[in-house]
């Protein structure tokens, strides 16, 4: 997916923050922590120094904050008003958004907190942000705590963690109360440390080396921890309070308005990937299509980066680390390799890490262009040609636009180029890949659409104050008018959606894939005396009335793919504005492909049953649910080794699986699966559809199309206005 800029901006993006893992205490609350560069005064000693200054709101910060709360107040979609209702909310999201894990604040602290409840609304109505860093600087001194406290246990040398003790570590505490002491803090931590120190363990390495390592990683966290700017605090607040209106709308530094989409730049030179705060972790929102990190394949959205490495270098651990210093580590000169230390979403325990190599490359806009290919299928001694139009975004030269260049590259524009060849080629039928789309260019979707149904409305956005816009197609020129199949996934967002729904609107295509990624809301930049804030300021509607927000388009034949959709989607995240409809307007409809519907089901519904690449996604799908629904981690070395030992070969079984339904050699160990890794070829959009399951069926739909339905297929699509 990828993020492209126009004055209605449509794609799909991550809140990017910066919420880093450090910020200094009031004096009167001090408590005896290390400051950074102090390793071996630490080996000698447990003796603690006082913590810097405490981080206070500048006077622009203050100003920020009410031009902020005024922006969201009156000119936010959702028409949320700043009051106490709003300010129970924000101290429970602030709180969430600092400690999600309810691993660091005591209860003791949540009740000092609670004369704020009801009075952050005014507060932020004035400026004041005094609430919002007294709570922030009471969560460092607690991080602080915590890691002098798994550093202290790793010094000392009569420790030792009991591992044939019969005991559990709880992996998701969101639920959980907060805690009452610091003994229980201490016993959470405690088992934390262990199952860090096992999970090592059990990669065969020495207690000395495991002690060593994670004192070094507690070391640089405490080194992080001095390094905190009021900005960060500042952030963390403001964005606490933006998201309590839609996932969407978002506060951006000044520093962070230059960073947060570090892809934007079609000359960048990097890994071709964007990063978000998740916690103390760097967490990949998304690859760019045709980058370095999409073509190697071996880095994937929601994986968290936990270290990195400079060629031959060693690995430097960046958990803890603010945000933008990832980055400036990851970015690089084009042709040199990066090694990322990888911690996958799946993952039970923080240690359970892999190392992949990237070569850093510019990401260019031919590689992020729409590409055609075609795909044979032979049904009946017959061969079929079927034409495929991968779009990564959709995108366009807005300066070249603007400087009157009649050659400009965009989305149509070269859809309509390959369109032209593809016909010469002959082919019977067509399909327009979306999948991993994230969107782009809102005038690219109308136009997009345009080439395939005469003229007439493509989508309706309304805005806070309930008016209505209708965007059209005036063109009545058809670029294809034979069968189409657009292809979408989970990962299919915003401006994709638009075009996929008024495809199927107007009856014009068949959608196959899975249910797209919900995101049917408008921002818009406005600049801000301190930063800048993304406002949602309007939705999306299909011309059938339906709005494109949270549901998505859902498809007309489902097709198997492993996103979770539990934590992939617009219904995934946190105060997502909801579904709703308005009036549809007048628009065309084919009758071509509704009739046929189910015909195409069933054929298509036999071939899964037998496909063998479906059936071992399928098969992903269900020991993936299973994942999922583990609650507890044990940490008994015997039992732990046992479940890992299990966990791998059943994930070995699976993998075997694809590679068999790709005509690949099975492998016989993990070790050898986790060599392949550093191995894989470029995949992803641009392999030959001869190779790839989900286009060769939606060829194999085309084509019964085409051969079973003849009655229908054959005939020129007639048209009803519908109301």
């Amino acid at each position: 997916m990828r993020i492209l800029i126009a004055i209605i901006r449509t794609s799909l993006r991550a809140v990017v923050t910066t919420v880093a893992l450090s910020v200094s205490l009031p004096a009167a609350q001090a408590p005896a922590w290390l400051p950074a560069g102090t390793a071996q005064a630490l080996a000698k000693s447990t003796d603690t120094l006082a913590p810097p200054e405490a981080l206070r709101p500048s006077a622009d910060m203050r100003r920020a904050a009410q031009e902020l709360t005024r922006q969201l107040e009156y000119g936010h979609y959702r028409n949320m008003r700043v009051d106490d209702a709003l300010s129970e909310k924000l101290l429970d999201n602030y709180l969430k958004w600092l400690d999600p894990q309810k691993q660091y604040f005591l209860e003791e602290d949540i009740q000092s907190f609670e004369p704020w409840r009801r009075l952050l609304d005014n507060m932020l109505v004035t400026g004041d942000l005094d609430a919002g860093f007294e709570i922030y600087n009471r969560y460092q001194q607690r991080v602080a705590e915590r890691l002098n406290f798994m550093l202290a246990k790793l010094r000392d040398g009569n420790w030792q963690p009991d591992f044939n003790r019969n005991e559990t570590l709880e992996l998701d505490r969101e639920k959980a109360p907060w805690a009452a002491s610091r003994a229980e803090l201490d016993d959470l931590w405690r088992k934390r440390l262990k199952n860090a120190m096992l999970s090592q363990l059990l990669d065969g390495k020495q207690d000395k080396d495991i002690r060593q390592s994670l004192i070094r990683r507690y070391e640089t966290q405490l080194k992080r921890l001095s390094q905190t700017r009021p900005e960060d605090a500042f952030q963390a607040y403001m964005n606490a309070l933006t998201s309590l209106y839609d996932p969407h709308t978002t506060y951006f530094s000044p520093r962070v308005t230059e960073n947060f989409n570090i892809n934007m730049s079609l000359s960048l030179e990097g890994i071709g990937a964007v990063l978000q705060s998740d916690n103390e972790f760097t967490k990949v929102v998304r690859l760019v299509p045709g980058g370095p990190a999409q073509k190697a394949g071996t880095l994937k959205p929601t994986d968290r980066i936990v270290g990195v490495g400079q060629g031959d270098g060693e690995i430097q651990n960046v958990i803890g680390w603010r945000l933008d210093e990832v980055v400036d580590l990851i970015r690089g000169p084009k042709n040199s390799v990066v090694k990322l230390e990888i911690l996958p979403a799946k993952a039970k325990s923080d240690t359970e890490t892999h190392i992949i190599s990237i070569v850093r490359d510019k990401v260019k806009l031919e590689e992020q262009s729409a590409q055609k290919q075609t795909l044979k299928v032979e049904r009946n001694g017959r061969d079929f040609k079927i034409g495929i139009i991968d779009i990564p975004a959709f995108y366009a030269d807005f300066r070249a636009m603007q400087r009157g260049d009649s050659d400009y590259r965009s989305t149509t524009r070269d859809v309509a180029r390959l369109l032209d060849s593809l016909k010469q080629e002959g082919i019977d039928g067509l399909v327009i890949d979306l999948r991993d789309n994230g969107g782009g260019a809102l005038n690219e979707a109308i136009s997009l659409t345009g080439l395939f149904i005469p003229s007439g409305p493509t989508v309706q956005v309304r805005a806070s104050d309930n008016r209505v816009r209708v965007y059209d197609d005036p063109d009545n020129a058809v670029a294809w008018e034979g069968p189409l199949v657009v292809l979408v996934n989970r990962m299919s967002a915003s401006a994709s959606e638009i075009f996929a729904a008024a495809i199927q609107d107007y009856g014009r295509g068949l959608i196959v894939g899975d249910q797209t990624f919900g995101k049917g809301t408008v921002q818009t930049i406005r600049p801000l005396n301190h930063g800048q804030v993304k406002l949602t300021e309007a939705k999306f509607y299909r011309v059938s009335g339906g709005s494109t927000q949270h549901k998505g388009v859902l498809p007309d034949l489902y097709l198997p793919f492993n996103i979770d959709k539990r934590e992939v989607g617009e219904d995934a995240l946190p105060n997502a504005l909801p579904w709703d409809q308005i009036s549809s307007v007048y628009h065309a409809h084919y009758t071509r492909w509704k009739p046929v519907i189910p015909i195409l089901k069933e054929r298509h519904e036999e071939r899964l049953k037998k496909d063998p690449m479906f059936q071992a996604v399928l098969a992903e799908q269900r020991w993936l649910e299973a994942q999922r629904d583990i609650r507890t981690l044990t940490l008994n070395l015997n039992a732990r080794k046992a479940e890992v030992e299990k966990q791998q070969a059943e994930q070995l079984a699976l993998i075997n699986m694809r590679r068999a339904a790709q005509g690949k050699p099975g492998l016989k160990s993990w070790d050898e699966y986790e060599q392949s890794q550093t191995e894989q070829p470029a995949h992803g959009s641009r392999t030959p559809a001869e190779q790839d399951a989900w286009l060769k069926e939606t060829g194999q739909i085309i084509v019964d199309f085409l051969t079973d339905t003849p009655q229908l297929a054959g005939l020129a699509p007639p048209l009803t206005m519908l109301e």
